[in-house]
């Protein structure tokens, strides 16, 4: 009787959870495919697709722009980030130097300063360089956000896996990157892909960055092109908003159905076969 009792509150407590944390993604479903955002107002709900048509086929709000920059973007600065903090992680792993954990609690504590605080010295730096509205301008500042989480991410995996890997690959004669590049990382494999879908996440939604380091379409990543969705008179286009929404999920839902295997390998097991 207690086991039922358990069941049952932990499947109500897992329903309640999906609830809870679907209810927006439906609302924004809805709106999008709403012909009029206030339709709980007019009592009135029409369904169409003429939102995600709109914001597709008119030039004028570049939406396909600014999702074009945000995968490019994403991805070299997530994919580099991930192989620096590969790098990173083996030597703080596996090589033995002085400094090595007051190392890391740096890193991890330059983490924790707001974005806001270095914007303004950034956007001087990326201004003198000539780097305002430009990929490099954005995909630099993204590797250097992003690589302490990958870091410590890639440090997890390889902490758990065996140094008799090394051992028996110095045997052989092969040297430290060698043995990263054709021992380590294919065994943690599922751990480096989902630090590279972690850190595409991390920079896809980034906003203040793209905000700052961008004045136009050219480079503009799709939160800011969202958030400056405006139409005349000054007000908000909610169905042309969640239509963008909706379609900028669909690259990281594409990403995680690719990969989900080796992502769950790599979560639950730590990356060790």
């Amino acid at each position: 009787m207690v086991e039922r009792e358990e069941a049952v509150l932990k499947k109500s407590g897992v329903i309640f959870v999906l609830f809870f944390s679907l209810i927006p993604v439906f609302w924004m479903l809805i709106i999008s495919l709403s012909q009029s955002p206030d339709f709980l107002v007019n009592g009135e709900m029409v369904l169409t697709l003429k939102n995600y048509f709109d914001i597709i086929a008119r030039h004028n709000l570049h939406f396909l722009d600014f999702l074009k920059n945000s995968i490019i973007v994403a991805g070299i600065s997530s994919l580099f980030s991930t192989l620096i903090a590969a790098l990173a992680g083996y030597a703080v792993s596996r090589i033995r130097f002085r400094g090595r954990m007051v190392f890391m609690i740096l890193v991890l504590t330059l983490s924790m300063f707001p974005q806001i605080c270095i914007i303004g010295y950034l956007y001087k730096f990326m201004s003198r360089l000539g780097w305002i509205n430009s990929y490099p301008g954005l995909i630099l500042p993204y590797i250097a956000w992003s690589l302490p989480l990958g870091l410590w991410i890639m440090l997890s995996y390889f902490s758990q896996i065996p140094r008799e890997l090394d051992e028996a690959a110095m045997v052989d004669g092969a040297n430290r990157f060698q043995i990263l590049i054709r021992v380590i990382l294919p065994v943690a494999l599922p751990g480096f892909l989902s630090t590279i879908l972690l850190l595409f996440i991390f920079s896809f939604n980034e906003f203040l960055f793209a905000l700052m380091l961008t004045t136009d379409f050219h480079s503009q990543t799709v939160p800011v092109g969202i958030a400056l969705f405006q139409g005349l008179h000054g007000e908000l286009p909610w169905g042309y908003i969640m239509s963008a929404s909706t379609i900028s999920c669909l690259p990281v839902i594409i990403i995680a159905l690719l990969f989900q295997r080796q992502i769950i390998q790599g979560l639950t097991r730590g990356a060790v076969k």
